[in-house]
Formats: C-alpha cells, sequence, structure tokens
C-alpha cells in the first residue's frame, strides 16, 4: 500500500465510530477504463462504502495514490497510477472497507487518450470530431447510433474495435461499421470469433479524407447502462494466430492472420509455464486493442503438409505422441489427416482446439488405424471443441483427422490437435451461493470472530484424500480444514480471527495437495458471471480469478457455538444441536443459522432463527440408513442484518459423528377391526448392548386410532415389545403405512435417538358381514312367567332359558334386517 493511501486509511479507521462487520457492494467504476502510463480519477459506485479503506486489483500495473468515500457510503473517489508497461485490457477489481469486500468488477486499460462521446452524434452528417488514435467512452442508447468522424491519409490503417460486453457492466451487443463520406460502409462487424460478442472492423484508407466510425447496439436496443470503449486508431488486428500455440519455453515463429494489411509474421517467446497466453500484437509502435489466444504445452508441434485430405495423404511423423498437429481448413470440404505412432497402454487426452483459440472453426475430431478404419469421434465435447479420452490398443501408427462440422472452411480456420498425457491435478473453488450472484465468495473474517465457506475439490484423474493449506492469509487469521475425504468433494472450511487483528486484506491463494503423494497439487480457480441473460441465461463474459479476496473486517455484534454433541448421530437416527449465539451489548435482533455443509447421507432442517432477544436454538438433523459411518466436521453460518447490510459470522468447525445403531426394530403388520383392540408386535434387535433403560415410542397412526400408551421402556434384555391400540367404529378401512418407531436411549445424559421401523402396515378391517342367503333365525321370545295365584309363601317360578338354536336363529333375524 503506497504511503498517500495508508494516511488515508488512518484517517478513516480514527474518525470512524464502533464499526461492525457487514456487505459493502459495488456496482460500477466511472469512467470504465484508463490509459496507460498516465493517473486516472474513478468514481466507484456502490452501496456500504462508508469506510473504504483499500482497492484490490487481481493483475498488476495499477496502483492507488487517494481513497476517498462519501458521507452517505454510495460512492468512494479515488486516483490510481497505471503503469507504462500496464498490461492492455480487462482488469478484475473488488473494493475493501473495513467491513468487509465487495464483488468483483472490472475496469479497463487501453493505449489511447480519451474523450467523451458527446450528443448529439447521432446524425450521419453531424458526426462528433475525434483525432486518430482515441478512445472514446460513450452510451449507445436505445434507437441511438453514434457517428464519429476520423481524418485519414491513403494507405493508412484505420482500426475500431469496441469495448462492450467485455466491460462486464451491462448486456451490449454492439456493431460497428466504418464508412466513407459517401455513406458506403467500407467494413464492418457485429460478433466474431475473436471478440464474441464484442466488433471489430479495419480499412485501409484509399484516399485521404475524412471518414465516419459508426457505432450503435446490434438491435438498437440498448439503454442508459449500455456503455461501450471505442478504440479508434492505426493498431493491427489479426484476427487468429498459427500456429496457435507451442512447447513451453521455446520461441515459435507465428503468422498472425486477418490483419487488413496482410498477415503479420512475429517470432514469440513463449513462457516457460504452460497454460494459456495472450499474444497483443505490435507492429509500428502500436499495440493491437485485445490478445490473440496462444497454447502453451509441454510438448512439440507437427505442421500439417497439403494436400492431407485423405488418409493416403496424411501428414506423417516419426515421432510419437504427444504432440500437436497444427493446421487449416482451408476450402469447404476440406478434412486434414496427420499420421503419428503411439505405444499400447499409453492414455491421452486428445483435443481439438480451435474456438479455445478464437478461430471460427467448429472441429469435429476422428481417430483411426493405420488402415485409415475409424477408432473413435467426437464433436462438439463440453463446448464448441472436440474431445476424446484414448487409450491406444497396440504398438504402432495411428491417425487423427479434423473436419468443420458443417463443411465450412477459411483461410483462418485454425486449429490444434493436442495429445496430453494424462495426469493428475487438483482444482479449488467455491460453490455459487445462489444463482448468477457473487455473495459469499469471498472470505471476511470479523475480529475475533469466525467465518465458514465451502471448498469444493475437483480431481482431476485420481482418487483419494486431498490437504487444504493457504500459505498467504493474513496476519492473525487461521484456516481450520478438514481433510477432504475421497468420498466428498466438498467441505466446510473455517477462517478464525484473533481479536487484535489488523483489520486489511489481501489476495489469498488457496491449495490443495494429494494426502499421500504431494506431486498431485492445484490452486483456486474461480470463474465470475458477470453478464449472463437470454437465451437459456447464457453467460457471455465472466472474471476468471485465481485467488480468494480475504480480509479481516471489524467485530462483529455476535459470535455463534454450537454444542458438539457427545454422543453419535446413528444411521436412521436423528438429533437437535444445540447453537448458542454471544450477543454484543445492545444487539437483540434475529440470527438466522444454516448448515453450511451436510455430510453424505445427513439432512438437516434449511434454516433455524435464534429469536429476537434469545442466545439458544436447537438444530435438527438426521441420518439416513446407508449414511457413511465416521466423524465428519460441520459448521453453521450465522447472519443478521445491521444497519450497513448483512453480517456474516460462523460457528467453530466441530465434529459430528455417525455410526452403526445400538438397536434395531421391526414392526410385524397389524390388523385391527373397527371398533376393537389391535395389538402392535414390535421386535427389537440389540445390536450394542446399552446400559440402563431405553423408550420406546410408536408415532404415524392412522386416524380414530388411539394408543393409552405409546411409550414404553426396554432394556439391553428385551426382543419383544406389545402396544395395544384402540381402533374406532368409524376408522379409515385399508392399509396405513405412516406407522414407525422411535428408539431414545440415554449415554453421557445426552439421547441417542433411532428413527426405526418406517412405513410399517397397519390394517383396519370392517367387521365381518353375514353370510348371504342365510335363513334369519326366529324372533328371541321373551321370558314371561305366568302369574300365580297369591300365595305368600309360593316363590315365582324361573323365566324359561333360550336354547343355543334359538339365540343363532334370533341373531339372524335380526342381521337380516339390518341388512334390508
Amino acid at each position: 500500500m503506497n504511503t498517500t493511501l495508508r494516511i488515508s486509511c488512518i484517517l478513516l479507521l480514527l474518525c470512524s465510530t464502533v464499526a461492525h462487520a457487514a456487505s459493502p457492494a459495488l456496482s460500477i467504476i466511472m469512467p470504465r477504463g484508463g490509459q496507460r502510463g498516465t493517473e486516472q480519477d474513478i468514481t466507484i459506485s456502490g452501496a456500504r462504502l462508508f469506510d473504504a479503506q483499500e482497492i484490490l486489483f487481481y493483475e498488476k500495473g495499477i496502483s492507488v495514490l487517494s481513497l476517498e468515500p462519501n458521507k452517505e457510503g454510495t460512492q468512494v473517489k479515488a486516483r490510481v497510477k497505471i503503469e507504462p508497461d500496464a498490461r492492455l485490457g480487462s482488469y478484475t477489481v473488488r473494493l475493501r472497507t473495513a467491513s468487509g469486500i465487495t464483488e468483483a468488477r472490472t475496469w479497463s486499460v487501453g493505449q489511447y487518450p480519451i474523450v467523451d462521446e458527446k450528443e448529439p452524434n447521432d446524425e450521419f452528417s453531424a458526426p462528433q470530431q475525434i483525432a486518430m488514435n482515441t478512445t472514446v467512452h460513450g452510451v449507445a442508447n436505445n434507437e441511438d447510433v453514434d457517428y464519429f468522424i476520423v481524418a485519414a491519409k491513403k494507405g493508412e490503417r484505420i482500426t475500431a474495435e469496441v469495448e462492450a460486453m467485455r466491460l462486464g457492466s451491462a448486456n451490449v451487443d454492439a456493431y460497428v461499421a466504418i464508412l466513407d463520406m459517401k455513406r458506403f460502409e467500407l467494413a464492418a462487424s457485429d460478433d466474431n470469433a475473436l471478440l464474441l460478442q464484442d466488433p471489430t472492423a479495419s480499412i485501409i484508407a484509399p484516399e485521404d479524407g475524412n471518414y465516419v466510425i459508426q457505432v450503435r447496439e446490434s438491435s438498437y436496443a440498448g439503454n442508459g447502462g449500455s456503455r461501450y470503449r471505442l478504440h479508434v486508431g492505426n493498431a493491427p488486428r489479426p484476427m487468429v494466430a498459427y500456429p496457435a500455440g507451442g512447447k513451453a519455453g521455446e520461441e515459435v515463429e507465428v503468422r498472425l492472420i486477418g490483419d487488413v494489411t496482410g498477415d503479420i509474421v512475429q517470432k514469440i517467446k513463449l513462457p516457460a509455464t504452460p497454460g494459456e497466453f495472450e499474444y497483443f500484437t505490435v507492429q509500428d509502435g502500436q499495440s493491437a486493442p485485445s490478445p490473440n489466444i496462444l497454447r502453451v504445452v509441454e510438448y512439440g508441434n507437427i505442421m500439417e503438409v497439403e494436400p492431407n485430405d485423405n488418409a493416403g495423404q496424411a501428414t506423417a511423423t516419426e515421432l510419437e505422441v504427444p504432440l500437436a498437429f497444427n493446421g487449416i481448413i482451408e476450402k469447404d470440404g476440406d478434412v486434414d489427416f496427420f499420421r503419428f505412432k503411439a505405444k499400447r497402454g499409453q492414455q491421452f487426452d486428445v483435443r481439438a482446439v480451435a474456438r479455445g483459440v478464437r478461430s471460427p472453426l467448429d472441429p469435429v475430431l476422428s481417430i483411426h488405424n493405420d488402415k485409415g478404419a475409424q477408432l473413435a469421434a467426437n464433436d462438439d465435447s463440453g463446448g464448441p471443441d472436440s474431445y476424446i479420452r484414448w487409450n491406444v490398443p497396440a504398438d504402432g501408427e495411428y491417425m487423427v483427422a479434423v473436419r468443420d462440422h458443417l463443411g465450412k472452411g477459411a483461410r483462418d480456420f485454425v486449429y490444434r490437435i493436442e495429445f496430453t498425457p494424462i495426469s493428475a491435478g487438483v482444482t479449488l473453488g467455491i460453490p455459487e451461493y445462489a444463482r448468477n450472484s457473487q455473495e459469499r465468495n469471498t472470505v471476511v473474517v470479523p475480529r475475533g470472530n469466525r467465518y465458514a465457506t465451502i471448498i469444493r475439490v475437483g480431481r482431476g484423474n485420481f482418487g483419494g484424500e486431498v490437504l487444504l493449506s493457504a500459505p498467504e492469509l493474513p496476519a492473525g487469521v487461521v484456516m481450520h480444514a478438514d481433510m477432504v475425504a475421497g468420498n466428498v468433494n466438498e467441505i466446510p472450511v473455517v477462517f478464525e480471527a484473533a481479536p487484535d487483528a489488523t483489520v486489511g486484506g489481501t489476495l489469498m491463494q488457496l491449495l490443495g495437495t494429494h494426502a499421500t503423494d504431494k506431486n498431485i497439487t492445484g490452486g483456486f480457480r474461480q470463474n465470475i458471471d458477470l453478464i449472463y441473460g437470454p437465451p437459456n441465461n447464457t453467460v457471455f463474459f465472466q472474471a476468471n480469478l485465481d485467488r480468494v479476496a480475504t480480509s479481516v473486517a471489524e467485530e462483529a455484534p455476535f459470535k455463534v457455538d454450537f454444542i458438539e454433541p457427545k454422543v453419535p448421530l446413528v444411521r436412521s437416527g436423528s438429533m437437535n444441536i444445540k447453537v448458542v449465539a454471544t450477543r454484543k451489548e445492545g444487539f437483540d435482533k434475529p440470527i438466522t443459522v444454516r448448515m453450511l455443509w451436510n455430510p453424505p447421507g445427513v439432512g438437516s432442517q434449511n434454516e433455524v432463527t435464534i429469536p429476537a432477544g434469545q442466545t439458544e436454538v436447537l438444530y435438527p438433523v438426521n441420518a439416513n440408513g446407508n449414511a457413511p459411518t465416521r466423524t465428519w466436521k460441520i459448521a453453521m453460518t450465522a447472519t443478521s442484518d445491521e444497519s450497513k447490510g448483512a453480517v456474516w459470522t460462523s460457528t467453530q468447525l466441530g465434529s459430528l459423528t455417525v455410526a452403526e445403531p445400538l438397536v434395531g426394530m421391526t414392526i410385524d403388520m397389524v390388523a385391527g377391526e373397527q371398533g376393537k383392540t389391535a395389538q402392535i408386535l414390535c421386535k427389537i434387535t440389540q445390536i450394542t448392548p446399552f446400559e440402563g433403560k431405553a423408550t420406546v415410542t410408536l408415532f404415524g397412526f392412522p386416524p380414530k386410532v388411539t394408543i393409552a400408551q405409546p411409550m414404553k421402556e426396554i432394556t439391553k434384555d428385551d426382543t419383544t415389545l406389545v402396544f395395544e391400540a384402540d381402533v374406532a367404529a368409524d376408522a379409515p378401512v385399508g392399509q396405513h403405512k405412516t406407522l414407525f418407531g422411535q428408539i431414545v436411549i440415554m449415554k453421557d445424559g445426552e439421547p441417542i435417538a433411532h428413527n426405526l421401523a418406517g412405513s410399517s402396515v397397519f390394517r383396519i378391517d370392517a367387521p365381518p358381514k353375514p353370510k348371504p342367503n342365510q335363513p334369519a333365525p326366529p324372533p328371541t321370545p321373551v321370558a314371561v312367567a305366568p302369574t300365580p295365584e297369591k300365595k305368600p309363601d309360593a316363590p315365582a317360578p324361573p323365566p324359561r332359558v333360550l336354547t343355543r338354536l334359538e339365540k343363532l336363529r334370533l341373531e339372524a333375524e335380526e342381521r337380516a334386517k339390518q341388512n334390508q
């Protein structure tokens, strides 16, 4: 940090009142770019920027001279210095405040002086005058056409290139054209392979005079946010390089194709590290406004030799793969073949790279044996380029071929076919918290508190455990991370800051390494979607990041912990984890708690809330019957709203053990009749002996079924248990698959809940009906004693007792009456 900025930050800290960690927001930086070798005043607009302290640039070449937020927290005025050798193009930027880190946005660096578009300039007859070699900052409003006029000499190259979608601030599909003063269109561009949705056009001036540059939104559907940067000058503008790559560390002669003056041949020293390389063509002291893409690999090039249109004419080499085969599909219907050697058992990732080096070719890739028979083929595997994972079946010669998907061809249809040995590697990232959102993709740790995030681990061609490390953490911050188990690709990671940690930030490296093979390693890679939209929410522009924006922020008004369970969560079991909040004095708002990550087979409630003014809540979790048994590390996030936005903290990284159940239970099918009592037989399986008594509770009874004693006790010696249920006379008839039981065993003062015998059947039957055509029994006679003569001393005779047959007849008669 330079001296001026450091003094500014100290003044901000001294003048601020007690601050809390929060969520600043960055919407746009104006103007949208600057000229290298100059100083530039910029305005950063957003929200909650009261305590802005630092601008984080992911690329070198730009430093901050001063920084001053306004009182409303909506803007920050800054002055930046752009080095003379700063890379041209887009820079990824974040603003760090004492409270947090903003979203990533982009800002551009160009080679020309900048002027603003001045309206009215929407008539061809009244264009805005600009000098050659100028960058214009403009806006393509709705149904707006902007005209600019430049003077040129005969034979002078005029290149007009627009940055619009690449500014990363709006979905602007720009169009550019160069016209003469008779309004004849000399060159025009909308989309192209090199710049995708942004246009570029070049001409050689046919005579001395003025030329008009037209810029608009391609469908005239712009708006006040449709900003663009128009570069007009004598810069070269090749569209693709051939060959489009080479061996790391070597010098390669490249033909740059597509410039209006003709092909440009230059020798390029490739970097020593494999990867994608951006090359800016420089000619006559001017640079192309944007780069061509070359690929840097660890093996050499084979160049096509025409004709190689069939297997018999294949360009041949005595070398064995790995190699990179380079060519151009120069005409419609063209197919290029190469012949090479390979050994049995070798494995390669074979890629036909065309769109990846901004070539218009849509390649179709195929591999053949030495006789020409096709062994494998692919078109558009994971994109317009093609890919095959190939195992060499035997020692010998093979061929590889490429053609365009639609059978087209042209002199710029460049391609590379790369045979890359399969290697292992690690890629780390932070998953999207929400679709097309940058929320929570930074690490902001309040002083004396914690912040948790999920780290996603991508394993390339290997399996097993991975260790995480962060060698560039801010001072006073530690990272807590478990080893990444071989059967998971995501884990929770908790960052913790000491109470006296210095408020500040960094762009942090995050590394992943195989637990046993230290040669298998890799770093952080994050694609941030900046421009997306129809159709299908297509992503048009991304920022590609290789480090995690990390900071220590001012303290948060609360801290949360969870009480680690002393007992395991058993398979097919559940538990409630207690979460406890420590509140700063005066802070009593609700705190929302979410499980950051669930181990395999473990489920949890989406979120719970610690109510306003309270300090505890129970978080329900459960495990299915196949959850892996082991101790996992878990964490919970906690958030609450402050005047400066959402405040995020987390619990500690604590343990949750998933274990086998101690007992099992099944419930035999229950058959009950309406109006009667049914017995429920539970069979207990003792797996691991337990001390004392356990409770067994039944749940999920059908409607109109009640049980007087739904909970009973068992010991480690019990194998059966019987419950009695009362079935009402109007209980619904049929099979009810809702009955289940729970066994709770107490250990170390905490419950171990087993949810068992799920979906057991409770069948309710209607009482049996009488058989059809059964004769009705005679009416039941009423026993009447004869009236005796009054003899005081003589007892009355007893009533006559019905025979069994008479009783049956009466019952049948009664049922017949009911069925009528």
